[in-house]
């Protein structure tokens, strides 16, 4: 497995799987788009709007899936000095940032309607802020340097002591008392494991419509609906396996060009 580690071997192997990661992700996306607009039933209680479901849902799973994905390749660099951990790292990251400004922005679209509201200071929703600073403070931090090489182990660092924050979306819902729906594939298992929010403490701290909004968390999808957001939760996974990839290679031409300079300043002069 060490030889993986090392960057060329590593893009050998992935330009081979590229063609077929965006082969299947293409078709899966395209289904579920399908399968979400069209084909899936409105929700009896928020109709159409529900539909933003098929995004909001893959996005945030990614965006928490980049970071994690972002610490352990920091990690990596960090423990073993492996140079690809760190370029993963700075490639996911971006990806991840977009993931996350999108499940930001159809979270707020969602909630309009179905809060009355585009923003409240949810925990859920608090936490996913601050996974986004995350991100825009390791991208900061990792492009604060003419060399980018000086950026890297500080950039790490605050990957890895922001992946706490990645739990803490997660569970928040069971934590706290929270508008927020608990999870739509999970919300069973983890209810059972942490229990549910007294909503007599929501009904006495928020208005009636909010608080009547937020006793509607949880519940099971029904087959029509579940199919096409696994479908896009697929489809979105391998697409971002495929960016990470691209990402990656742009990544390694950039060492790589990085080294011929640094080894013409070194040549001497008249060599």
């Amino acid at each position: 497995m060490h030889r993986f580690a090392n960057p060329g071997q590593f893009m050998r192997v992935a330009d081979r799987v590229l063609p077929w990661i965006v082969a299947l992700c293409l078709p899966l996306i395209a289904a579920g788009l399908y399968f979400g607009l069209y084909a899936s039933p409105p929700d009896f209680q928020q109709g159409e709007t529900v539909r933003i479901m098929y995004i909001h849902v893959p996005t945030a799973f990614l965006a928490q899936g980049a970071y994690v994905v972002m610490a352990l390749g920091s990690a990596s660099f960090l423990i073993w000095k492996h140079p690809l951990g760190d370029l993963i790292a700075r490639s996911a990251a971006p990806i991840g940032c977009v993931f996350c400004i999108i499940c930001l922005v159809t979270g707020s679209l969602w909630g309009r309607p179905t809060w009355g509201t585009y923003w409240v200071w949810d925990a859920r929703l608090t936490s996913m802020l601050i996974l986004l600073f995350l991100y825009f403070g390791y991208l900061a931090l990792a492009n604060a340097f003419d060399d980018p090489a000086r950026g890297d182990k500080p950039a790490a660092i605050l990957a890895l002591v922001g992946v706490v924050n990645i739990p803490l979306i997660k569970f928040s819902v069971y934590f706290f008392n929270t508008l927020h729906q608990k999870s739509t594939l999970a919300g069973d298992l983890f209810g059972a494991v942490f229990g549910e929010p007294e909503a007599a403490v929501q009904a006495e701290n928020l208005p009636a419509d909010l608080a009547a909004a937020a006793a509607q968390q949880g519940g099971d999808l029904p087959p029509e609906m579940l199919l096409p957001l696994m479908l896009m939760l697929a489809g979105f996974t391998l697409a971002f396996l495929a960016l990470l990839i691209l990402r990656l290679r742009g990544e390694f031409a950039s060492v790589r060009l990085r080294a011929l300079r640094a080894g013409f300043r070194a040549e001497p002069r008249g060599a």
